[in-house]
């Protein structure tokens, strides 16, 4: 019932998934809780399932707790930027609008994105725990094939200005979505405008 009740939903396949910090206490209280029982004698038997679940939720909740002072820095470091700074259970997830980014069909980054990645390269850098997702997506103008090289080359840029910033090379994952995953109507110029940005994912490494 616990788990039913932490549920959200992943950004990019739009299916429910348990929130991360949660099932990790959870199998932690479930790991710590047998360990105590097999460790201990039957008269501290329950002390022992006690102890063992009270550590192993902590060591589930550990995760959680290290994305949440990760989150808070990122905010502190880009506030004021144009990058949306919002939270999917475990995962940070940053939005950079084109208009921060990149010219209209231009893939070279300006130099607000450029400081404002550095910004993010510094918090990076200091919880080395976290993998960086950078994904580049369009609007629907132009051919689909077009559109997903686009993407590709735009998140490559933003990963390539992260590495040089000093993010281990190991830690960082590009991928062009193209067309895909909209997040406004491609109806209207204003629709168009928010799904042309890169989205860099940070999630805690297993």
């Amino acid at each position: 019932m616990m788990v039913s009740g932490c549920s959200t939903v992943n950004p990019y396949t739009r299916e429910d998934q348990t929130a991360k910090a949660t099932s990790g206490a959870l199998i932690g209280a479930m790991a710590g809780a047998a360990i105590g029982v097999a460790s201990s004698s039957k008269k501290d038997r329950g002390k022992g399932a006690l102890i063992g679940a009270a550590s192993g939720a902590a060591l589930g909740g550990g995760i959680g707790y290290y994305m949440d002072v990760q989150e808070t820095k990122l905010r502190q470091q880009l506030e004021a930027s144009g990058i949306s700074v919002t939270r999917n259970g475990n995962d940070i997830i940053l939005n950079m609008p084109n208009e921060i980014t990149f010219g209209f069909d231009q893939s070279d980054l300006s130099s607000r994105a450029k400081t404002a990645l550095s910004n993010v390269a510094l918090v990076a850098k200091e919880y080395d725990k976290t993998a960086l997702n950078v994904y580049g997506f369009t609007d629907s103008k132009g051919t689909a094939q077009y559109n997903l090289r686009l993407s590709q080359v735009r998140a490559s840029e933003v990963s390539n200005h992260l590495i040089r910033q000093g993010v281990g090379v190991n830690r960082v994952m590009t991928k062009g979505m193209g067309e895909a995953h909209p997040i406004a109507s491609n109806n209207s110029e204003q629709g168009r405008a928010q799904n042309r940005r890169v989205e860099i994912v940070l999630s805690p490494i297993s």
